[in-house]
């Protein structure tokens, strides 16, 4: 979990000049709740993949509603639209996506634009890391 926030405090200043170009979703996912521990093993795997081998991935951030763990969300946030339709022809994408497909009931994906773009780089210079 370390090396995931330093990793983004140093893509994060890189990028900061560049938040503009950002590209920026959440994923609204709904997971079958036989599947679930198995989509959350694949879900682990994938996302760290996809933070330490991708330069252009800044975040890949997995997270489930505390009431409702079939419900999953992910925060991605891409150096610019280039690093994500890269990040989807890659090996641990392709086989995130094609070994859950079964297991997703529904998804949405939500792309949002930032508001305060200089904040970004603060956010985990705070935590103690």
């Amino acid at each position: 979990m370390k090396y995931l926030f330093v990793l983004l405090v140093l893509t994060i200043n890189n990028v900061s000049a560049q938040t503009n170009n950002m590209m920026i979703r959440i994923s609204e996912i709904e997971i079958d709740s036989n599947h679930l521990k198995e989509y959350n093993s694949i879900l682990q795997e994938e996302s760290r993949a996809s933070v330490q081998l991708e330069k252009g991935v800044i975040a890949i951030y997995p997270m489930y509603q505390k009431e409702n763990p079939t419900q999953i969300r992910i925060l991605e946030i891409y150096a610019n639209r280039e690093a994500y339709e890269s990040h989807l022809k890659t090996p641990h994408f392709q086989k995130y996506k094609s070994s859950t497909l079964k297991m997703v009931k529904s998804l949405k994906l939500v792309d949002m634009d930032n508001i305060d773009a200089p904040t970004m780089a603060e956010i985990f210079r705070k935590m103690d890391i």
